[in-house]
C-alpha cells in the first residue's frame, strides 16, 4: 500500500510540474506580444508604490491649492491673481504623468479621488466653522475667512477642476496613440492649453461674474490662463525626467488603444 501511495504521489508531482511548465509557456506566449497589452493588464490590476506616491502628491497639491486660493496675489499694480496659480498648475503636470505612464483609466481614478477629497475637505471646514467656540477665543472670523467658502466658489472650483482635468487627460491620451508616443512636449502643452482654458474660464466666471467689471474679469481669466500654460511649458524638462524614470521603474509604456473616454 505504501509503494502504491508513493507511486501516486510521484505521478501527482510530475503532473503538477508539467502543469507549471505549461502555465509558464502560456504566460511567456501571452507576454511575447505587444508591450501595450501587458501594460494595460498591469495598469488595470495593480497599484505600484510609485503610483501611490504620485497620487498622494497630486491630491496634496490639489488640496493645498484650494486652501490658498483665497489669498490674492498682485504681480503688478494692474494684475491680480489667486495665490493658487503658484501650485495648481502642478496638478496638471501630475495629470500628464498619470496619463502618459499609466493611461486614461488610472488618470480618471486619481481625478475622481482628488474631487472626492476636495469635497470632503470643504465639508470638514464647514463643520468646524459651525462648531460653537468659547467666548475667550477671538479667532473665529479669521478662521472662517481662511477656511470658509461660498457655495458659488465651491461649485466653480469643482466644476472647473473636472472639466479641466478630464479634457487634459483625454487629449493627451488620444495624442499619444496618434503620434505613436512621440513628441511628449507637444502633447503635454497642447492638452494643458485646452484643460487650463476650461478651468480658468469656468472657475473665474462662475466665482466672480457680476462682482467686478467685465473687463477686469476678462483680464483675470487671460492672465491666470497664460501663467498656468507658461508654467507647464517651463516644467516640461521635469515632466520628461519623471515620466522616463517612472516608465523604467514600472517596466511598461501604456497606450490607450482600447479605452472608452468616459468620465465614469
Amino acid at each position: 500500500m505504501e509503494n502504491l501511495n508513493d507511486k501516486n504521489n510521484s505521478i501527482n508531482s510530475e503532473n503538477f510540474s508539467s502543469a507549471k511548465k505549461s502555465a509558464a509557456v502560456s504566460s511567456e506566449a501571452s507576454g511575447s506580444g505587444s508591450n501595450c497589452s501587458g501594460a494595460s493588464h498591469l495598469a488595470d490590476t495593480q497599484f505600484s508604490g510609485a503610483f501611490v506616491v504620485i497620487a498622494v502628491l497630486y491630491v496634496t497639491c490639489l488640496l493645498l491649492s484650494n486652501l490658498i486660493a483665497g489669498k490674492m496675489w498682485a504681480p503688478t499694480q494692474t494684475i491680480t491673481l489667486p495665490a493658487a496659480v503658484m501650485l495648481f498648475p502642478i496638478t496638471y503636470i501630475f495629470g500628464d504623468i498619470f496619463t502618459e505612464v499609466y493611461g486614461y483609466r488610472r488618470a480618471r481614478l486619481v481625478i475622481w479621488l482628488g474631487f472626492l477629497m476636495s469635497f470632503f475637505a470643504v465639508v470638514v471646514y464647514m463643520i468646524t466653522i459651525a462648531l460653537p467656540h468659547p467666548a475667550f477665543w477671538q479667532n473665529q472670523e479669521a478662521f472662517k475667512a481662511v477656511l470658509g467658502t461660498t457655495p458659488r466658489v465651491f461649485a466653480a472650483s469643482l466644476t472647473g477642476y473636472l472639466f479641466g482635468e478630464f479634457s487634459n487627460s483625454m487629449i493627451l491620451s488620444k495624442m499619444k496613440v496618434r503620434s505613436q508616443g512621440k513628441h511628449l512636449w507637444m502633447r503635454t502643452i497642447a492638452s494643458t492649453i485646452v484643460g487650463e482654458a476650461f478651468d480658468s474660464v469656468i472657475f473665474i466666471t462662475i466665482s466672480f461674474y457680476g462682482t467686478m467689471p467685465n473687463k477686469a474679469l476678462a483680464t483675470m481669466i487671460v492672465c491666470q490662463y497664460l501663467f498656468k500654460v507658461i508654467m507647464e511649458a517651463v516644467f516640461t524638462p521635469v515632466t520628461y525626467a519623471v515620466v522616463g524614470r517612472l516608465k523604467n521603474i514600472e517596466g511598461f509604456d501604456h497606450y490607450d488603444t482600447d479605452v472608452k473616454y468616459s468620465v465614469f
